[in-house]
């Protein structure tokens, strides 16, 4: 049973020791999620997380590295993880497992689906996830769009930011219909690696009542998504 879901997008930024100097819009990306990976965890310290990857499931006792990314900064998915820490985790599960810790949570398994799963399958592993007969709390993490503006690491595209508003108006409103009607092909074509994990999202919401609160921040041309979504009872 999922008691409540949270939404947060993975850019390598968020660990202090890969970013040198202080910068305001880092430091407000962190703190944000950082904020709700707490808040997740104060509902539910196991979590389930759906990020994009090679297609498997990583367990409470996988580890990793940052070290890809320039600094070894070793994460664990549980406190009591003892695998070695794997060079070649995903960076969506490098981040959860970063959050999980900074956030207190005991534990996370992970979920890696490929970036252009399908809306129908991406739904029926939601609604998977969402039978889960423990109380678990859901963290779907992915990035929004990376084409916004001139400075964007992607090509500026005009599409990117009535794509990502409508993604932030459904998060908003936690409108499970109008996420899994996010189009594959023009998130792809925008860069929006977090479309496939919102749709799993909308089938764990399935056809029940959520409330939420969400935010969008889009500095360095990226669109990231927050929110925390509850079930309502």
């Amino acid at each position: 049973m999922i008691v409540r879901a949270a939404v947060v997008p993975h850019p390598p930024l968020l660990v202090p020791e890969l970013v040198v100097g202080a910068d305001v819009d880092v430091t407000a990306v962190r703190e944000a999620c950082l904020t709700v990976a707490t808040r997740l965890t104060s509902a539910a310290p196991r979590w389930l997380a759906v990020g994009t990857g090679p297609v498997g499931r990583l367990g409470p006792d996988a580890a990793g590295t940052f070290a890809g990314f320039g600094v070894d900064v070793p994460v664990r998915m549980s406190d009591t993880a003892t695998s070695s820490p794997d060079p070649a985790m995903p960076l969506s599960a490098l981040v959860t497992a970063w959050l999980r810790e900074h956030a207190g949570a005991t534990e996370v398994t992970m979920h890696l689906i490929p970036p252009d799963l399908s809306p129908e399958d991406c739904y029926a592993l939601g609604e998977r996830l969402a039978a889960e007969p423990a109380q678990v709390g859901l963290l779907i993490a992915g990035d929004g769009s990376h084409r916004h503006g001139e400075g964007a690491p992607g090509r500026s595209d005009d599409r990117a930011s009535p794509f990502d508003a409508a993604v932030h108006e459904a998060l908003r409103s936690a409108d499970a219909k109008a996420l899994q009607a996010l189009d594959p092909k023009l998130a792809d074509e925008l860069g929006a690696a977090g479309r496939a994990p919102w749709q799993v999202l909308a089938g764990a919401m399935g056809q029940d009542r959520w409330t939420a609160d969400a935010r969008l921040l889009v500095p360095f041309g990226v669109a990231y998504h927050l929110a925390v979504l509850d079930p309502v009872t």
